[in-house]
């Protein structure tokens, strides 16, 4: 352990080592870590770079295996053609380090701006430095200017967000792993609806059975950020509405919605339910929107574009008169992902985007309708599967059924 390493034990220091206790079990092996931060140190070389400042959650994640918590402090990821630091804050002491595939350096509180004094000391003499454009904000961007004067800034976070884009053979086992703990989760909720009983009681069912499995199977992991939004009535009508305390009802439209978090890595289990009955109106609406979730799934193979999708499946809902009661996108990249983090935005499954499939990506298909209230059928439509893209077609690891045959639930 050398906390101290670069002053004494009795003074305020800038910075300092907190090499607190050993490196713990890390979620990929070094050969994967190698080849991301390789794969970051090409980017550097093809753009001129000095090197790479990453500050996003996902990237941060992406390239050390460490995933930070901000509470108002700032952290960063130094990639350079021969070394890789992560700069996090003297409240988290040595789980930074312990974490990282690299090094590690630790600013503390006593001075301000000591974060860039940080990054000041590891890029001495740089002139062209890569940092991510689109998390990056007008202050973080003045303060970095201010801290290297005269040095270029070049942005990185498109090519890092297309370097995530396909998945590594590593990567795909473990999001396998979480669309197996999304399908527990499902169970789970399925088996605590019943009448009466509030949303979030039946979302801690969910949230406990996954926590307790990404436990077991993954021992050395941190275990954070996995939950459920469980929705039921008008609270269905959108996909990220938070959890509350309305008491489920026979007849309730319902939204399953599990989200299992393993190092970071994001997967979902989405389901339209019902408990113990639907009108017919709710029946054929929910149909329609299976119809169009079944043809999703064909569609989602290599060489398909994302927005020849988008606009196939917009025909189904047209030709049933639902076409403006469609909520969002068809579907998106999974990996490094979050509701609070990034996102790769370049595979979405929208009508403006044009990027084509290729194996190694790993997409959801994710229709959705919503009905207002006071409409026949009103409520919020949604199944949700995903498919890893491979060298012959596609792979659906969602293994939860969907439609009126398995989602009316008991009373």
């Amino acid at each position: 352990m050398n906390m101290f390493a670069r002053g004494m034990p009795n003074q305020l220091l800038r910075l300092q080592e907190m090499h607190n206790g050993e490196k713990v079990q890390p979620t990929f092996s070094a050969g994967e870590m190698e080849r991301r931060q390789n794969a970051m140190r090409r980017i550097l070389e093809e753009l001129k770079l000095d090197a790479a400042i990453l500050t996003s959650y996902h990237n941060i994640c992406y390239f050390s295996d460490f995933l930070y918590c901000s509470f108002g402090r700032r952290y960063a990821f130094v990639i350079t053609p021969e070394k890789a630091t992560s700069v996090t804050a003297g409240i988290d002491a040595g789980q930074p380090w312990r974490r990282t595939f690299g090094d590690n350096i630790t600013y503390t509180d006593w001075q301000r701006d000591n974060f860039f004094h940080a990054l000041q000391q590891l890029l001495p003499g740089a002139t062209r430095l890569g940092i991510e454009f689109d998390q990056v904000n007008l202050d973080l961007r003045r303060l970095l200017e201010e801290a290297f004067p005269g040095v270029e800034f070049v942005d990185i976070g498109s090519p890092t967000m297309w370097l995530r884009t396909i998945k590594s053979a590593e990567e795909i086992v473990l999001i396998k792993e979480g669309a197996a703990t999304a399908d527990i989760g499902g169970a789970a909720v399925a088996k605590a609806v019943r009448e009466n009983v509030p949303e979030y009681e039946v979302a801690l069912a969910g949230t406990q059975a996954m926590v307790r499995h990404i436990a077991s199977r993954f021992p050395h992991a941190e275990l954070m950020d996995t939950w459920v939004w469980f929705q039921s009535g008008v609270n269905t009508d959108g996909a990220h509405n938070p959890v509350t305390s309305r008491r489920v009802e026979k007849g309730d439209i319902l939204s399953l919605n599990c989200f299992p978090m393993i190092a970071g890595y994001y997967t979902a289990l989405e389901r339209t339910l019902f408990l113990d009955h639907a009108s017919d109106e709710h029946l054929r609406i929910w149909e329609i929107n299976c119809t169009v979730h079944r043809r999703g799934l064909e569609l989602l193979k290599p060489g398909a574009r994302c927005g020849d999708v988008a606009t196939e499946l917009n025909e189904i809902y047209r030709a049933h008169g639902l076409l403006g009661y469609r909520s969002f996108g068809y579907g998106h990249s999974f990996g490094v992902l979050s509701h609070y983090y990034g996102r790769e935005a370049g595979v979405e499954l929208r009508e403006d985007i044009n990027t084509v499939l290729q194996p190694g990506m790993v997409v959801s298909m994710e229709p959705m309708l919503t009905i207002p209230e006071g409409m026949p059928g009103a409520g919020g439509y949604r199944e949700h599967d995903i498919l890893v893209m491979t060298e012959t077609g596609s792979e659906n690891i969602t293994g939860f059924p969907f439609g009126p045959g398995h989602n009316i639930l008991p009373a």
